[in-house]
């Protein structure tokens, strides 16, 4: 339509084969915020980093304005007048606020860095978005909500026509949120459009004006706001067809035993409170950004400091750190596997043993200690030899790593973070094969998962966190997608 600002038209991409975006349509009109929604994995992500130039599309086009545009960079994106406020917030944490206004493009003349007018345009950003901050500022320093006022004082310095804002409620407050919303409002107000990501529904229905649903890669709908439902909306982002999927597990032992969580307290946090994980099955917590989920695998851990009361196997289990938990076979597969679980420049061999208890590690020889290549073969992953260094791994191959140096060590408490993030669908039928395998055997398995497929496929138990606290529980075969999806959204509000 002729009043758009961006129209994407017959979006498609592809990654190894696999369909991450259908033929996807978008319009954003001038002066509009329009809501994205759809589950992990319906391609908004991929959408988005297409529109801001960091991945290019296979196929489609993109109107900017009217005009074609082919965005090859994030420079060029800039350049176009799009600006992203990313979940993370990619500031430079030990630059000022006016370093991260313009960096990369700081205003000079004759090699000269105009630093007054720079400071001045800083002054009028930061006072347009209500910041009580100075351009002096290190980020480091600044609140969670100043950085992402930052943010979009930044979008604000280059004149962008298009603000795009990836789940900005995750790292916020409802006031600090609401705070975001009026600086939003007020952008569009003067000039510019915004495309707002979001699952959550009550957002939606306070900041947008219309709404796109993906699902599966496609465009499914898009509706004003003030004339459709949450009903609606959460029954496009799931589809109606779904049936309902129950764990294909066989294993007709019973086991006894397992995690009883009487209690977990983190201030502001996390408030949760009888949780049964058993041995034998698959329990998975369910929920959006923000909702507690690796929080409460890493407070069982004992990574995390908390107040709480736990029984592993009807003892008393309190970690006070991940030593004690290891001592206890509880192993941890942390969300971020790159930073937090794998010893980039050590090899296969030092980073499948690092966690055994045993004291004669320099003894083992992997020509007659044989269980850590076996445990990789059932794994498949895809290794040239021990020898490897683990930074040489694809990513999905480094999550497996990470995930095989606890079944190296026997643990039989396995908690789960997003394991599966970053594979593709062949290596999450591998991973689960062997998670099931392991509560086949007896083991104590805790997934967190934002991917309602994935844990209707595969766990026995489902709870749904919202804002720290336990919402719902469900169990097998009992599953309904749509009230899953509606705790996880609304908090069954």
């Amino acid at each position: 339509m002729n009043s758009s600002l961006v129209q994407m038209r017959n979006i498609n991409k592809k990654f190894q084969g696999v369909s991450a975006l259908n033929d996807v349509n978008l319009d954003i009109a001038p002066h509009e915020i329009m809501c994205l929604l759809g589950e992990n994995g319906a391609g908004k992500s991929t959408l988005i980093k297409i529109l801001s130039g960091s991945i290019l599309p296979d196929s489609g086009e993109i109107f900017f304005n009217n005009k074609l545009v082919k965005i090859k960079s994030p420079k060029i994106a800039t350049e176009t007048g799009i600006s992203v406020v990313h979940q993370e917030l990619d500031l430079v944490p030990d630059l000022t606020v006016q370093q991260n206004l313009f960096l990369g493009r700081t205003e000079s003349k004759f090699g000269i860095i105009r630093n007054k007018k720079s400071r001045e345009q800083s002054v009028k950003a930061i006072e347009r978005v209500g910041g009580k901050f100075s351009p002096d500022s290190i980020v480091s320093n600044l609140t969670v909500v100043e950085r992402q006022l930052t943010m979009i004082a930044r979008a604000l310095t280059i004149k962008a026509k298009l603000l795009i804002m990836d789940e900005p409620s995750a790292t916020l407050t409802a006031e600090e949120l609401e705070q975001v919303f009026v600086v939003a409002r007020d952008v569009v107000k003067t000039g510019c459009s915004i495309l707002y990501i979001s699952h959550r529904m009550d957002e939606i229905f306070k900041i947008g004006h219309r709404a796109t649903v993906l699902r599966d890669g496609r465009t499914i709908a898009t509706h004003e706001i003030k004339s459709i439902t949450p009903e609606i909306l959460i029954e496009e982002m799931i589809g109606k067809a779904r049936e309902n999927v129950q764990s294909f597990r066989d294993s007709k032992d019973q086991f006894s035993g397992g995690l009883v969580i009487k209690k977990i307290s983190i201030k502001n946090l996390l408030q949760v409170e009888n949780i049964e994980i058993p041995r034998g099955k698959i329990t998975g917590f369910i929920g959006l950004g923000g909702s507690g989920r690796s929080t409460l695998l890493s407070a069982i851990f004992g990574s995390i400091k908390s107040e709480k009361e736990i029984f592993l196997d009807e003892k008393k289990y309190n970690p006070l750190n991940p030593i004690q938990a290891i001592k206890n076979r509880v192993a941890l597969v942390p969300e971020d596997r790159k930073s937090q679980g794998l010893f980039t420049g050590l090899n296969l061999w030092q980073n499948l043993i690092i966690s055994l208890r045993s004291k004669n590690l320099k003894s083992l020889n992997p020509k007659k200690y044989t269980k850590p290549t076996e445990i990789l073969r059932a794994l498949s992953v895809k290794f040239r030899d021990l020898s490897q260094l683990g930074g040489e791994l694809s990513g999905g191959n480094q999550q497996k790593i990470v995930l095989a140096k606890w079944l190296v060590n026997e643990s039989d408490v396995l908690l789960l973070d997003e394991p599966t993030r970053g594979l593709d669908v062949g290596a999450k039928v591998d991973l689960y094969n062997e998670i099931h395998k392991l509560a086949n055997s007896g083991a104590t398995i805790a997934v967190t998962s934002s991917e309602l497929p994935e844990v209707l496929s595969n766990c026995d138990i489902i709870y749904v966190l919202y804002e720290g606290q336990i919402k719902a529980k469900f169990n097998a075969p009992n599953y309904n997608p749509e009230q899953i999806l509606r705790y996880v959204i609304t908090g069954g509000e």
